[in-house]
């Protein structure tokens, strides 16, 4: 089933989390450690991330400066099969306009069809660390709204040259990101409202939000949301805290306020596992209120939070 099914049907808000592929050369098995250690409580889907490939600089033995291109994280469509394949949970592999061509997102549909993966998220993706041939908006996507283009396109068997195929019999479902507190790069919050309901207008299904460490925001973005006509599912993604620098980590990456009660119970800790307590015992608390107000799922984030995940859904689910 898709992931509005799973939402629809499930008795009880659904419990999902993303996780990242391996960094290359590593096992597998490390992902299959995080799912096994939270199959307890029964993710109704599992999202995978993707990531573009990064550049460096490498001095030879000769003394030159070679510019050597990596990708640390490949394996994201394997994974979604390997996910599904093991364990018969909904696999969501990410699709990126950035840092990926158009005719590597055709490719990545066409295994993913092929595998039987149907589920997706289409996210712009993160620009900070991209090359700068890869964001020529002739060869890769500008916005996740060109990117449901393609998608919607590839559905009705059009392919990225115009020519014609067979349409997928299973067609791809997809969602698209949210964010409470507005997105870094939106001029203002009626401007990201109106482009968000542009998205669900084309086809997007769900709205997976950005983390958020404050529930009145979340409220606030999903009254406005239904105000503006967006009738889709809005999941609330969620993050514990696990660290203790993370107190200006995570707003100054995902533009994620702390609110003030929290914050001073951080600035208190003195080692990382004291943060990790602490913010553990604020996602708790977080997440019964979600729930208690009937939000349709939660979604974790969980790198380098497994453990913290595990001990928030023993708590509430």
């Amino acid at each position: 089933m898709k992931v509005t099914e799973l939402l629809k049907n499930s008795k009880t808000p659904t419990f999902s989390f993303e996780i990242l592929p391996p960094l290359k050369g590593n096992s597998i098995e490390k992902v299959f450690n995080v799912i096994d250690r939270l199959r307890e409580f029964d993710p109704k889907y599992i999202n995978i991330t993707s990531h573009h490939s990064e550049h460096f600089y490498r001095t030879e033995p000769d003394g030159t400066i070679k510019r050597v291109n990596v990708r640390k994280r490949p394996g994201s469509v394997a994974i979604a099969a390997a996910i599904q394949n093991k364990y018969g949970i909904t696999a969501v592999p990410h699709i990126i306009c950035k840092g990926f061509t158009k005719e590597e997102t055709e490719y990545a549909l066409i295994d993913l069809n092929f595998l039987g993966v149907y589920d997706l998220l289409l996210l712009r993706g993160d620009v900070k660390t991209l090359d700068a041939s890869l964001s020529d908006k002739n060869i890769c996507h500008e916005h996740a709204s060109d990117l449901q283009d393609q998608v919607n396109n590839f559905n009705a068997g059009i392919a990225l040259d115009g020519g014609q195929f067979e349409a997928p019999k299973v067609p791809f479902s997809y969602g698209i990101a949210g964010y409470p507190e507005k997105h870094e790069e939106a001029p203002n919050m009626d401007s990201d409202i109106y482009f968000l309901k542009k998205k669900v207008e084309k086809g997007a299904e769900y709205i997976v939000t950005q983390m958020f460490f404050d529930n009145a925001k979340y409220f606030a973005f999903v009254k406005r949301c239904r105000a503006e006509g967006i009738t889709v599912p809005i999941i609330p993604g969620i993050k514990p805290v696990v660290l203790k620098n993370q107190l200006s980590v995570l707003p100054k990456i995902f533009r994620s306020d702390i609110p003030e009660t929290f914050a001073k119970e951080l600035r208190k800790c003195k080692t990382d596992e004291e943060a990790k307590a602490v913010g553990t015992e604020w996602c708790i608390s977080q997440c019964k209120e979600l729930l208690n107000k009937g939000v349709p799922g939660l979604h974790f984030y969980s790198l380098m939070a497994s453990e913290s995940i595990y001990k928030v859904a023993k708590a509430i689910y």
